[in-house]
């Protein structure tokens, strides 16, 4: 399994910043060659990307959520990953995003393409796009404020 940490101080506070990202299906709005995410209920959603010029789809179950801190997830279907975003004040307008995510490489593109870092950039400009996202908004586009614990 290879694995990719990134993380990404953003304008907005905790709770804005975390209400955002339990908004799975605007992730294509911010996040590149995600097709699209649909949520299937509370604990699954969809996925479809294209990764390394190739179209995949994959559910993800939702395994840990604790609002204002973190939201933890793992593939059940499609090529194995998983990871966890954790949410962290800064101050009443500011918070700090931490994202670690594994994922298993497969094929000669995926394999070089993660040896060279491709995916440590996509993921910076995925997060990257998402503080621009929600800080020109400035308020969530929705929010789910339960607690999952699988």
């Amino acid at each position: 399994m290879a694995s990719v940490e990134s993380s990404i101080d953003v304008n907005v506070d905790v709770s804005t910043a975390y209400d955002q990202w339990t908004q799975f299906e605007t992730f294509p709005q911010f996040m590149e060659g995600v097709e699209s995410v649909t949520q299937l209920d509370d604990e699954h959603v969809h996925w479809v990307a294209e990764i390394a010029g190739e179209r995949q789809a994959w559910d993800a179950e939702i395994t840990e959520q604790v609002p204002d801190q973190r939201i933890a997830w793992t593939a059940v279907t499609g090529k194995p990953n998983g990871g966890i975003v954790t949410f962290q004040s800064l101050g009443e307008s500011s918070c700090r995003i931490n994202l670690r995510m594994t994922y298993e490489p497969d094929g000669v593109l995926e394999k070089t393409g993660s040896a060279l870092g491709l995916v440590d950039r996509q993921v910076k400009g995925d997060l990257e796009r998402f503080k621009q996202f929600i800080e020109g908004r400035g308020e969530s586009t929705g929010s789910w404020r339960e607690s999952i614990a699988v």
